[in-house]
């Protein structure tokens, strides 16, 4: 079998773009992938395409031969960019070979460890701007079944808050724990917006409420910054999501600067990437909980490592989309009592939907966390996607 060529989908939904890939090949097997990279799609859509000319005529079966060799030659190593290219390629690869064989990629990797992996909910709160709204929104949510809730509560603030900054916050989180009681967990994400005397400010003020964790508290950059923000806090710190490849994990986990590692499938290099840091993350009793904001084809991939990774210990799950997430991909998933099941399809388990990608093209977005717009993450329309009936146009 010899991979002939990749096609590239760039496709709207509301918050950034979707960006699959589809790797053929001269059996008329293929796999899909996703090399989504909010705000900068296009970007990485022209990373897809400089590294098809690498694999056109390979093996798509020595997926640990191209990771080496792309990312060896692609001289400029690491980033967002390439990684994200190389995560997207070697997810249909594995898709590929799960297919040629009529196993799950799980099955490839070691077996199950799982049937279900419990689940947090993200962009549960869109549109709230209130503490009143923040908590509507946080009951009705655990009501549908999750059991864990995350959100950033700082409005557009940056480096520090203001007192009514602060206050608001405050409010915000306090209004949420009343809404869902003590048992459901919270959650609380910082995307990297603090400078370190504001990070451990807030850490400090939430402890109260029995936080989960405090997610990206200081920018990327510094892993010394977050460890330092980590010793003077008494809850956990979530990082990882904008770290790219095992070497870069290599020194978060060696600093012990955080406590849940977050790498995100679509951005770190891939899956077989993405176990070898949960295989690290594993020598030092430290759990992963993979940053999965993004698509459809991305949460299927992810899926398969959270059955095969035994320190895998929770699912970053957006609780709603745009009203034609259905019509994309065939994706089919089972959600029940804060837990997703892991599917028993052959590669993937997830294909692609062609013209109804293309049926929503390109459209520019640009970052809405420091413009006060930072909730409008789901259109009016969005609502749960979860049953879908796993074929295109139903």
């Amino acid at each position: 079998m010899k991979i002939t060529g990749i096609k590239t989908f760039v496709c709207d939904v509301y918050r950034t773009n979707w960006v699959i890939v589809k790797v053929l090949t001269d059996e008329g097997v293929y796999g899909v992938g996703e090399a989504t990279l909010e705000h900068r799609e296009l970007t990485e859509e022209a990373a897809v395409r400089e590294l098809e000319r690498y694999i056109v005529g390979k093996d798509p079966n020595n997926i640990e031969r191209f990771w080496h060799e792309n990312y060896r030659d692609a001289y400029w190593r690491g980033g967002a960019v390439l990684t994200t290219a190389l995560s997207a390629i070697e997810m249909a690869l594995w898709d590929i070979k799960g297919k040629s064989l009529g196993v799950p990629v799980y099955q490839l990797l070691g077996g199950k460890v799982r049937d279900a992996i419990p689940c947090y909910a993200n962009a549960w709160f869109a549109g709230s701007r209130t503490p009143e709204e923040f908590a509507l929104k946080a009951a009705a949510t655990v009501k549908s079944g999750f059991r864990a809730l995350k959100w950033d509560p700082f409005g557009s603030a940056y480096l520090s808050l203001s007192s009514s900054e602060f206050s608001i916050a405050m409010d915000c989180i306090a209004a949420v724990r009343d809404a869902v009681g003590p048992d459901v967990k919270l959650l609380i994400e910082g995307h990297g917006r603090f400078d370190v005397p504001t990070a451990v400010k807030i850490g400090r003020a939430i402890e109260r409420f029995g936080i989960e964790w405090f997610e990206e508290p200081v920018p990327p950059g510094d892993i010394d910054a977050l460890a330092d923000v980590k010793r003077r806090i008494n809850i956990p710190i979530a990082a990882g999501e904008r770290l790219y490849t095992r070497w870069e994990f290599r020194d978060l986990i060696e600093k012990r600067a955080a406590d849940y590692l977050q790498p995100d499938l679509s951005h770190t290099g891939g899956i077989l990437e993405l176990r070898k840091i949960a295989a690290m993350a594993e020598c030092h009793f430290l759990p992963v909980c993979p940053h999965n904001p993004i698509g459809a084809v991305t949460n299927a991939a992810t899926l398969q490592i959270a059955a095969c990774t035994p320190n895998f210990h929770m699912l970053e799950t957006m609780s709603n989309d745009v009203d034609y997430r259905s019509a994309l991909t065939t994706e089919e998933v089972s959600f029940s009592n804060g837990m997703m099941s892991i599917p028993d399809k052959p590669g993937l388990g997830i294909d692609i939907c062609e013209e109804a990608l293309s049926a929503h093209p390109y459209k520019p977005h640009n970052l809405r966390h420091y413009n006060g717009d930072l909730t409008m993450i789901r259109p009016k329309s969005a609502n749960g996607w979860f049953g879908h009936s796993g074929e295109c146009g139903k």
